[in-house]
């Protein structure tokens, strides 16, 4: 179809065609719903655990608020790193078997992490969360793309952009379920009661893909996709490095000004917890899961309203404004912990996610050259990487001098800090503006 008739298509059609969609992953694709199954639990799992990892760290397994800060960075940056390798596990292994494999592994890794504080196999309780950080780092990390993978293989063209939007969506909504349970189960049992509940989730996650997702249904539901062969000239290994997206000057620029207003996506589980659970009264505390759902909650609905309205506004406006917005926010903080002034910042970051995150991929796939889009995607994810996995080498310390457990609190200069440091990214996107808007559509800059 010519964009001319796409263009022309009635808003009933478009309606009807969604329909459609839907009508034929419900119908035509157990794999896919199987699939999602995993992504579901997972993330009610995965964000169980990251949430409250800070506080168990430090109160349960003894560490420093330092040491809790590294290692909490340690473990969300491998799961990064191990993604990059995850991809070529899941093509070698098959989506089916991959899951199994992982699913398997993260639930070994949450029990030792549960059994921590007491040691095991005569190990320290710190050596010994650190083993199972590391399990649960390479399932994590595998995973991910096994689910992305599974997303292709039971999708057709039809189909997939709703089905890659139906991953995400349900993985939010895992979060979110999780984010609202978890404080009635902490309040009964401690934290360690809600890993045991995200353990007793893998176990389902993993009695579902053992029984359910079969080889008969894997082979039965995979969508063939017929893979051109390639008929040019076999290029040398210098040939490839030069042709990686190292060497585009404005395009690294571009993803690392978004490492300063990506620190505060880190801070998330490195700061907040604390910061809720020792500057707020106890009654808030308790309730500390529920701030944490408000983000997911409010991505699900505003991401692709958001995108839908501003479609036809440039990318770089929109990561200058939600980038804006996401650092801006965080000043709010500033005067001291109060309780409007922390749902404000929950409710306005998230809402500067929303605005920013979605069409920061747009750009990167914009300023690709022909056949190098899958290279510039995964050389954007380095920053993210870099953020998560420096972050916590400071955060622990800023807790101690400006947020100790006990007090004295200076919570307001913590913040101050923060938002000057993500500053840096509207402000260096505005003075580049420009020139990183170069080589790109029109529509883009």
């Amino acid at each position: 179809m010519s964009d001319e008739e796409k263009v022309g298509k009635t808003g009933e059609e478009e309606q009807l065609s969604l329909r459609e969609t839907f009508r034929i992953l419900f119908k035509a694709s157990k794999g896919f719903w199987l699939v999602n199954i995993i992504n579901f639990g997972d993330g009610i799992a995965y964000f169980g655990v990251l949430t409250l990892l800070t506080m168990f760290l430090h109160g349960e397994v003894g560490f420093s608020d330092q040491m809790t800060g590294i290692s909490v960075s340690v473990f969300t940056g491998l799961v990064t790193l191990f993604m990059l390798g995850g991809g070529f596990i899941s093509d070698k292994l098959g989506v089916r078997r991959t899951l199994t494999l992982t699913v398997t592994m993260i639930g070994f890794g949450r029990v030792l992490l549960v059994l921590s504080p007491v040691g095991f196999f005569g190990l320290s309780p710190q050596v010994c969360s650190w083993v199972a950080l590391i399990i649960m780092a390479m399932g994590e990390g595998i995973i991910q793309p096994a689910l992305y993978a599974g997303v292709k293989e039971y999708t057709d063209p039809r189909t997939a952009t709703i089905g890659y939007s139906v991953l995400y969506s349900i993985m939010n909504l895992g979060i979110v379920a999780e984010n609202f349970a978890s404080p009635f189960i902490r309040g009964e049992f401690g934290i360690s009661g809600v890993y045991w509940v995200c353990i007793f989730v893998t176990g389902l996650m993993l009695i579902s893909q053992t029984t359910l997702f079969t080889k008969r249904v894997e082979e039965k539901d995979r969508v063939m996709v017929d893979v051109p062969k390639d008929t040019g000239p076999k290029l040398t290994l210098v040939q490839k490095m030069k042709e990686l997206p190292f060497l585009d000057p404005r395009f690294l620029f571009f993803i690392f000004v978004l490492l300063p207003v990506r620190t505060l996506f880190a801070h998330q589980w490195l700061t907040l917890p604390h910061y809720v659970m020792r500057a707020f009264p106890e009654a808030i505390g308790a309730r500390y899961e529920w701030f944490q759902g408000l983000n997911p909650f409010i991505i699900v609905i505003f991401v692709p309203l958001i995108a839908a309205f501003t479609r036809k506004v440039s990318v770089l406006t929109m990561m200058i404004i939600g980038t804006t917005l996401s650092a801006a926010v965080t000043f709010i903080l500033v005067p001291g912990p109060h309780l409007s002034t922390l749902i404000l910042y929950v409710v306005f970051f998230a809402l500067g996610e929303a605005v920013w995150s979605s069409r920061f991929l747009e750009y990167v796939a914009d300023i690709a050259p022909a056949g190098k889009v899958g290279a510039y995607m995964g050389i954007a994810g380095v920053p993210w990487f870099m953020a998560k996995f420096v972050t916590g080498f400071y955060s622990g310390f800023m807790l101690e001098r400006f947020c100790p457990e006990g007090g004295p609190f200076d919570t307001g200069t913590m913040w101050l800090f923060y938002g000057i440091i993500a500053c840096i990214t509207p402000i260096g996107l505005i003075a580049a503006r420009k020139w990183v808007g170069k080589g790109v559509p029109e529509i883009a800059r």
